[in-house]
């Protein structure tokens, strides 16, 4: 067997790859400006609900944290983290789920999520990657561990899994243009 040749369902396919981890890490960045985009309007809309959006405009980067909880609350804080990690989940676990079987950071590498036999993910099997993973890095010091180990996986296991992708039975291919 050539070396960029693999078996899955039982059939050669020289024109599938893994990807590299900075493809999957340059895929992340676009996801992230994508899911970004929909948290600062979901924020935006909140500081209007609350009547606090001179507040919220009057914050800048670098702004110490209890500058954001006097600008929105305590409540309000939690409701853009429930926010984000509701709508991440639904984004990752739908996209990947999906036809295109990733996200738009995915698709424009031309990458997609598969399970161990090259067939699109269900639902609940994207739901459990998202949540084997991408929560994790949410978990205060836990979260830099899991991602250095997560990583660390992507580079030396064979088949360029995360430590995510291990846990939910999926493999990150890259099929490569003719």
């Amino acid at each position: 067997m050539r070396w960029d040749m693999q078996i899955i369902s039982g059939e050669y396919l020289s024109d599938t790859r893994y990807p590299a981890l900075w493809l999957r890490a340059v895929a992340a960045v676009v996801d992230l400006m994508v899911i970004g985009v929909v948290l600062a309007v979901f924020v935006s809309f909140l500081a209007v609900a609350k009547g606090t959006s001179r507040a919220f405009l009057e914050l800048h980067p670098g702004e110490p944290p209890s500058a954001i909880f006097s600008a929105f609350g305590m409540s309000g804080v939690y409701q853009i983290l429930f926010f984000f990690v509701v709508s991440s989940w639904i984004y990752f676990a739908v996209m990947e789920s999906s036809v295109w079987q990733g996200t738009v950071g995915k698709k424009l590498l031309n990458i997609h999520v598969a399970d161990l036999q090259g067939d699109r993910v269900t639902f609940m099997r994207a739901s459990g990657r998202f949540f084997g993973g991408r929560l994790l890095l949410h978990v205060p010091y836990a979260g830099g561990l899991y991602f250095t180990v997560d990583c660390i996986c992507a580079g030396v296991t064979s088949r360029k899994q995360a430590l995510h992708d291990l846990m939910a039975g999926c493999l990150v291919l890259r099929k490569e243009k003719s």
